[in-house]
């Protein structure tokens, strides 16, 4: 599994190619470098660099990529058997269609989901840096370097799915990319944005708020959400405890789909969430009932996936509930 990361390894923090990479699990921060790797076996890394790693995206024999970037608490491992889990349903679905690719950022693993989160959200913000500099390098790539050595553009569809707080990443990762690369404006490079259980506040998505970039990146962005998701409310706890009263997008969908642009979309999984990941109700993209059996959310999701649009069969619709 193709992967990057600006976690600190237990080796030196400067970039070799096909170097061993190993996670330094008792360092959190968010480094400035970014690594671009490949875990060629259980608990076995490479370092790839970048211009190995994207002509590998460019030479995979699939359609789409799918940049996977986690929640708050995960550690390479929990995110690589997530990351895992959801390519088999890919593939499963249509083989050949999907590419999955992890962005593994540095939670803590402290005790205690206060702490954690406190953290996190720490890590999540300052892990925009290195991020911004993966899109601006990928931008660069995409219209010089690939043609050095093969002049056929690569057309890959690019989606984003940001579950939890790594919506927070996203939406602070295309803050800093326009702020210091694009004052001009970010272009349109994802064709789905998959905003699942959204640890940012309901109005994020709104024209001069905080995640506006993200709609003006995306085709169609679409949020899941459920108002019963366990992990949610101890976030909104947690917000209230240091005196941030918000909803959180992945509890409420979008506070006004008015004040949102069109290609926002909402997606009520209230029904389905907690009998797909109990009791918490806050994975509920991937597995249904059973595991390695795919639930309405992932259905849904991969529909969009393959056909660019959320609601093909009615292009003026922009919200539904799920049910099994």
């Amino acid at each position: 599994m193709l992967f990057i990361t600006n976690r600190f390894p237990t080796q030196s923090i400067r970039t070799r190619a096909n170097r061993p990479f190993d996670f330094d699990l008792k360092n959190n921060a968010a480094s400035n470098s970014v690594y671009y790797c490949e875990e060629v076996a259980a608990g076995q890394y490479q370092e790839l660099g970048s211009t190995a790693f994207l002509r590998r995206l460019k030479e995979s024999a699939v359609r789409q990529v799918v940049i996977y970037i986690h929640g708050f608490s995960n550690l390479p491992t929990d995110v690589f058997s997530a990351a895992r889990e959801f390519q088999e349903l890919c593939d499963a679905s249509q083989p050949g269609e999907v590419l999955v690719v992890p962005l593994v950022w540095p939670c803590d693993n402290d005790m205690g989901i206060v702490k954690d989160y406190w953290d996190d959200q720490e890590s999540a913000d300052l892990s925009a840096f290195s991020f911004a500099r993966v899109l601006q390098r990928f931008l660069e790539w995409r219209e010089t370097d690939q043609f050095e050595v093969d002049p056929t553009p690569c057309l890959k569809r690019i989606n984003v799915l940001a579950h939890s707080m790594g919506n927070r990443v996203l939406r602070e990762t295309m803050r800093v990319w326009r702020k210091y690369s694009l004052p001009g404006g970010v272009p349109m490079l994802f064709r789905n944005t998959f905003l699942i259980a959204a640890d940012i506040v309901n109005e994020s998505l709104e024209e001069g708020h905080s995640g506006e970039l993200i709609v003006h990146a995306s085709r169609n962005v679409t949020v899941y959400f459920a108002s019963d998701d366990l992990a949610l409310r101890a976030s909104k706890a947690s917000n209230l405890k240091n005196r941030i009263a918000s909803r959180r997008l992945g509890h409420s969908g979008p506070e006004d789909m008015t004040r949102v642009a069109r290609n926002v979309f909402a997606v009520d999984c209230d029904d389905v969430n907690t009998r797909y990941d109990y009791p918490k109700g806050h994975s509920y993209f991937r597995s249904g009932e059973v595991f390695g059996e795919p639930g309405v959310v992932f259905l849904h999701l991969f529909a969009a996936l393959r056909s660019g649009r959320v609601f093909p069969e009615d292009e003026t619709r922009r919200m539904t509930i799920l049910r099994d």
